[in-house]
Protein backbone atom coordinates (compact mmCIF):
# COMPACT_ATOMS: atom_id res chain seq x y z
CA UNK A 1 0.00 0.00 0.00
CA UNK A 2 1.24 3.32 -0.78
CA UNK A 3 1.48 5.88 1.95
CA UNK A 4 -0.62 9.44 1.41
CA UNK A 5 1.77 12.46 0.56
CA UNK A 6 1.52 15.33 2.22
CA UNK A 7 2.80 16.96 -0.90
CA UNK A 8 0.18 17.34 -3.80
CA UNK A 9 1.80 15.48 -6.87
CA UNK A 10 3.96 18.02 -9.03
CA UNK A 11 3.84 17.67 -12.39
CA UNK A 12 6.24 16.05 -14.97
CA UNK A 13 9.74 18.19 -14.95
CA UNK A 14 9.91 17.54 -18.60
CA UNK A 15 6.65 19.13 -19.64
CA UNK A 16 7.78 22.31 -17.88
CA UNK A 17 10.71 22.10 -19.63
CA UNK A 18 8.42 22.68 -22.56
CA UNK A 19 6.15 24.96 -21.18
CA UNK A 20 9.09 27.22 -20.19
CA UNK A 21 10.57 27.12 -24.11
CA UNK A 22 7.12 27.96 -24.86
CA UNK A 23 7.33 31.13 -22.57
CA UNK A 24 10.53 32.05 -24.11
CA UNK A 25 9.70 33.27 -27.44
CA UNK A 26 6.58 35.77 -25.73
CA UNK A 27 9.26 37.13 -23.20
CA UNK A 28 11.86 37.73 -25.67
CA UNK A 29 9.19 39.74 -27.39
CA UNK A 30 9.11 42.12 -23.83
CA UNK A 31 12.19 42.92 -25.08
CA UNK A 32 11.68 44.46 -28.76
CA UNK A 33 8.51 46.06 -26.95
CA UNK A 34 11.08 47.76 -23.94
CA UNK A 35 12.68 48.78 -26.88
CA UNK A 36 9.92 49.94 -28.79
CA UNK A 37 8.30 51.73 -25.61
CA UNK A 38 12.12 53.72 -24.95
CA UNK A 39 11.82 55.02 -28.75
CA UNK A 40 7.90 56.22 -27.73
CA UNK A 41 8.68 57.87 -24.48
CA UNK A 42 11.60 59.49 -25.91
CA UNK A 43 9.75 61.11 -28.69
CA UNK A 44 6.96 62.08 -25.86
CA UNK A 45 9.67 63.86 -23.88
CA UNK A 46 11.07 65.69 -27.09
CA UNK A 47 7.28 67.42 -28.16
CA UNK A 48 6.89 67.84 -24.32
CA UNK A 49 10.26 70.09 -24.34
CA UNK A 50 9.57 71.39 -27.57
CA UNK A 51 5.82 72.86 -26.64
CA UNK A 52 7.45 74.06 -23.16
CA UNK A 53 9.42 76.24 -25.21
CA UNK A 54 6.87 77.53 -27.35
CA UNK A 55 4.64 78.77 -24.56
CA UNK A 56 6.52 81.54 -23.36
CA UNK A 57 7.32 82.92 -26.99
CA UNK A 58 3.44 82.36 -27.86
CA UNK A 59 2.41 85.09 -25.25
CA UNK A 60 4.83 87.60 -26.47
CA UNK A 61 4.14 86.64 -30.40
CA UNK A 62 2.06 89.04 -32.51
CA UNK A 63 1.01 88.78 -36.03
CA UNK A 64 2.03 86.25 -38.58
CA UNK A 65 4.98 84.79 -35.66
CA UNK A 66 1.91 84.51 -33.64
CA UNK A 67 0.07 82.69 -35.88
CA UNK A 68 2.53 80.12 -36.90
CA UNK A 69 3.68 79.42 -33.47
CA UNK A 70 0.11 78.67 -32.76
CA UNK A 71 0.27 76.07 -35.90
CA UNK A 72 3.06 74.63 -34.50
CA UNK A 73 1.64 74.03 -30.93
CA UNK A 74 -1.17 72.50 -31.91
CA UNK A 75 0.39 69.73 -34.25
CA UNK A 76 2.47 69.41 -31.10
CA UNK A 77 -0.78 68.66 -29.04
CA UNK A 78 -1.59 66.05 -31.71
CA UNK A 79 1.77 64.27 -31.76
CA UNK A 80 1.24 64.03 -27.83
CA UNK A 81 -1.90 62.42 -28.17
CA UNK A 82 -0.73 60.15 -31.26
CA UNK A 83 2.31 59.22 -29.36
CA UNK A 84 0.40 57.99 -26.44
CA UNK A 85 -2.11 56.04 -28.30
CA UNK A 86 0.90 54.16 -29.27
CA UNK A 87 2.53 53.80 -25.81
CA UNK A 88 -1.16 52.39 -25.13
CA UNK A 89 -1.32 50.05 -27.57
CA UNK A 90 2.39 48.75 -26.98
CA UNK A 91 1.51 48.49 -23.32
CA UNK A 92 -1.46 46.40 -23.97
CA UNK A 93 0.45 44.00 -26.09
CA UNK A 94 2.88 43.42 -23.01
CA UNK A 95 -0.13 43.09 -20.70
CA UNK A 96 -1.59 40.71 -23.10
CA UNK A 97 1.98 38.79 -23.25
CA UNK A 98 2.16 38.41 -19.75
CA UNK A 99 -1.20 36.81 -19.42
CA UNK A 100 0.04 34.33 -22.59
CA UNK A 101 2.68 33.42 -19.92
CA UNK A 102 0.62 32.94 -17.03
CA UNK A 103 -1.76 30.76 -18.99
CA UNK A 104 1.22 28.50 -20.16
CA UNK A 105 2.25 27.81 -16.54
CA UNK A 106 -1.54 28.29 -14.98
CA UNK A 107 -2.30 25.21 -17.52
CA UNK A 108 0.57 23.53 -16.79
CA UNK A 109 0.14 23.72 -13.21
CA UNK A 110 -3.54 23.38 -13.14
CA UNK A 111 -4.31 20.83 -15.84
CA UNK A 112 -6.91 23.11 -17.23
CA UNK A 113 -6.81 23.52 -21.31
CA UNK A 114 -6.20 27.46 -22.02
CA UNK A 115 -4.96 26.78 -25.65
CA UNK A 116 -7.49 28.65 -27.25
CA UNK A 117 -7.45 31.36 -24.48
CA UNK A 118 -3.49 31.84 -25.27
CA UNK A 119 -4.01 31.58 -28.79
CA UNK A 120 -6.94 34.81 -29.01
CA UNK A 121 -4.62 36.77 -26.57
CA UNK A 122 -1.36 36.18 -28.73
CA UNK A 123 -3.18 37.08 -31.70
CA UNK A 124 -4.61 40.29 -29.91
CA UNK A 125 -1.07 40.95 -28.65
CA UNK A 126 0.04 41.18 -32.14
CA UNK A 127 -2.76 42.92 -33.46
CA UNK A 128 -1.88 45.62 -30.40
CA UNK A 129 1.56 45.83 -31.07
CA UNK A 130 1.21 46.01 -34.95
CA UNK A 131 -1.61 49.10 -34.38
CA UNK A 132 1.41 50.69 -31.83
CA UNK A 133 3.85 50.71 -34.71
CA UNK A 134 0.79 52.04 -37.37
CA UNK A 135 0.23 54.46 -34.82
CA UNK A 136 3.95 55.62 -34.57
CA UNK A 137 4.52 55.65 -38.15
CA UNK A 138 1.51 58.26 -38.22
CA UNK A 139 3.42 60.41 -35.52
CA UNK A 140 6.75 59.58 -37.53
CA UNK A 141 4.93 61.93 -40.47
CA UNK A 142 3.53 64.26 -38.51
CA UNK A 143 6.46 65.24 -36.84
CA UNK A 144 8.02 66.13 -40.05
CA UNK A 145 5.23 68.25 -41.28
CA UNK A 146 6.33 70.03 -37.99
CA UNK A 147 10.16 70.68 -39.40
CA UNK A 148 8.78 72.00 -42.43
CA UNK A 149 11.56 74.97 -43.16
CA UNK A 150 9.41 78.14 -44.06
CA UNK A 151 10.02 79.87 -47.54
CA UNK A 152 11.15 82.98 -45.94
CA UNK A 153 13.99 81.48 -44.65
CA UNK A 154 15.12 79.48 -47.65
CA UNK A 155 15.13 83.19 -49.37
CA UNK A 156 16.59 84.68 -46.51
CA UNK A 157 19.48 86.80 -48.08
CA UNK A 158 22.05 88.50 -45.69
CA UNK A 159 22.02 92.15 -46.31
CA UNK A 160 25.56 94.02 -46.71
CA UNK A 161 26.03 97.20 -45.25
Amino acid sequence: MVEPSLLPETPDLRHLAQIIQLAVAPVFLFAGLGAFLNVCVGRLARIIDRTRELEPRILGSRGEEHDRLIREIRLLDQRIKVVNRAIFATVLAAIMISAVVVLLFAGFLSGFRFGTAIALLFIAAMVSTGLGFVIFLHETRLGTRAVHVRTEVLEHEVQED
